[in-house]
């Protein structure tokens, strides 16, 4: 008898932890928009972050790249963005990207800085909800006035 229950403890006890832990939480997306105020196409310390800019978070079905799912959020005193996704988008596409900036010299999406890649479903044992997109960026309409000195750093390190 005792076996039994040591046998019904082993199989049934791992499938009850796993239905009690298998409660979806919704993902969240978070992300920093940024003026690159040096046009350099990176950040830098001359670096300032938009409040206000909006962001997307779509997905797009990975056979035929139409779009399934999009929310939109805008950014923080910080130029930080979170956006909550509650559905798992397993077989699809999904990235956060730039949609407008509030800085009306700023508005020019950056080459390569404009969208971010997420992964939207749990796989591998990820267990965390939470999503971290690259910081994406705006091109200020001309570089701030010391930019050429502070790239110049940059270059007394590259060997």
């Amino acid at each position: 008898m005792a076996k039994v229950l040591i046998l019904i403890a082993l199989c049934v006890l791992p499938s009850l932890i796993t239905a009690a832990h298998d409660v979806r939480k919704p993902f969240v997306v978070i992300g920093k928009v940024y003026c690159d105020t040096c046009r350099c196409g990176y950040e830098t310390p001359a670096t300032t972050y938009i409040p206000g800019a909006m962001v997307r978070v779509e997905c797009e079905d990975s056979n035929s790249l139409q779009v399934v799912f999009n929310v939109d959020n805008v950014t923080d005193a910080t130029g930080t963005y979170t956006i909550t996704v509650t559905e798992d988008h397993e077989d699809q596409l999904c990235y956060a990207t730039l949609i407008s900036s509030p800085q009306s010299d700023c508005t020019a999406k950056a080459p390569g800085r404009d969208k971010s890649t997420v992964i939207l479903t749990n796989f591998n044992g990820v267990i965390s909800n939470i999503r971290h997109a690259n910081a994406m960026g705006f091109l200020k309409d001309s570089a701030l006035p010391g930019c050429t000195q502070l790239l110049k750093q940059y270059q007394e390190y590259d060997e």
